[in-house]
């Protein structure tokens, strides 16, 4: 092996367009890799181990608790890899919000695994890959629904369904884009899938209800996209974010932005990722309605947003 070698490693964040959480519960869910943001990893040689990222820089040994799974990735791939005892200077920049619902930690981890295997010259194919995601993702946020790692690894959309084998399918809605809002207010996704189990385990038959709908509604949502039709894509998106108030997995900030978003023409509105902050997301049919909503959603506090077309015929 080259001393001399960097290893490199890229994942782009990722956003649900349907089927939060109803996914957790068997329903299939729709997402595709948001390549406006993504995590870049750098793997050097190096005299002792050392992490280098926005929430620490220092000695691997002394890893904050906050960076777990990430010290977990890194150890598990290293033990895959057969190289636990080298010594690395791994380097983490990413674009992606954190604890916005986008992917973060999926993506970190996706990033580290390709940016390892990369450096000691190993082919990183998914069934490589996929497990030590997943490993590092059960730390980060308990039961996670796999779909962030399958988006955050991937280059095409995604219709999920938990144990089943993923399938891609052309998000090609001609002429429709997607707004991105970061409500600036970090999601809570463990305590929101807890939340839900707790809701379920109280009542199975009227939280049941909300879950098969929310199933129900992303089995519409990726017909409409294979007719290319934007309005009925729309309507299931804005019957989802009812669903996911009925699950207290919406809060007000999120409420008043997807507000913001149809009084100012959004043929739908929801929350995107586990909720309770994060983000939103709007469909519109032009690029002009698109900029205005996204200013809209600005003036109506919004942190940040991105506009991604959906369709290649734009």
């Amino acid at each position: 092996m080259n001393k001399e070698k960097i290893g490199h490693g890229l994942a782009t964040g990722k956003i649900i367009l349907m089927g939060e959480h109803s996914v957790v519960y068997g329903e299939p869910a729709i997402a595709f890799p948001f390549k406006e943001t993504y995590i870049s990893t750098k793997v050097e040689p190096e005299t002792v181990m050392t992490l280098d990222c926005h929430y620490y820089s220092g000695d691997f040994s002394n890893i904050p608790q906050q960076l777990k799974s990430v010290k977990e990735v890194i150890t598990q791939t290293l033990i895959a890899l057969h190289k636990e005892t080298t010594t690395l200077k791994i380097t983490i920049t990413s674009t992606i919000p954190a604890e916005r619902g986008m992917g973060s930690s999926a993506a970190a981890a996706v990033s580290i695994v390709r940016g390892l295997f990369d450096y000691f010259d190993v082919p990183c194919p998914p069934e490589a890959l996929l497990p030590l995601v997943t490993r590092a993702e059960k730390i980060a946020h308990g039961n996670p629904s796999g779909i962030d790692t399958a988006a955050t690894s991937g280059n095409k959309p995604l219709f999920f369904i938990k144990g089943h084998p993923l399938e891609t399918f052309p998000m090609n809605v001609s002429n429709a884009y997607l707004i991105v809002a970061d409500t600036g207010i970090k999601g809570q996704t463990r305590a929101a899938v807890s939340d839900v189990a707790h809701l379920f385990e109280e009542n199975k038959q009227k939280i049941s209800k909300h879950i098969t709908e929310l199933g129900r509604l992303t089995r519409v949502a990726k017909q409409a996209i294979l007719a290319d039709d934007a309005h009925t894509l729309g309507n299931a998106m804005n019957q989802a974010q009812e669903q996911l108030q009925a699950l207290t997995v919406s809060n007000h900030r999120l409420d008043e932005l997807v507000k913001t978003a149809r009084e100012n023409g959004a043929l739908g509105a929801k929350l995107t990722g586990g909720g309770r902050g994060g983000c939103m997301i709007a469909l519109t049919d032009s690029n002009e309605h698109a900029r205005k909503i996204a200013t809209a959603l600005e003036k109506s506090g919004a942190v940040a947003t991105w506009i991604q077309p959906l369709g290649v015929k734009n």
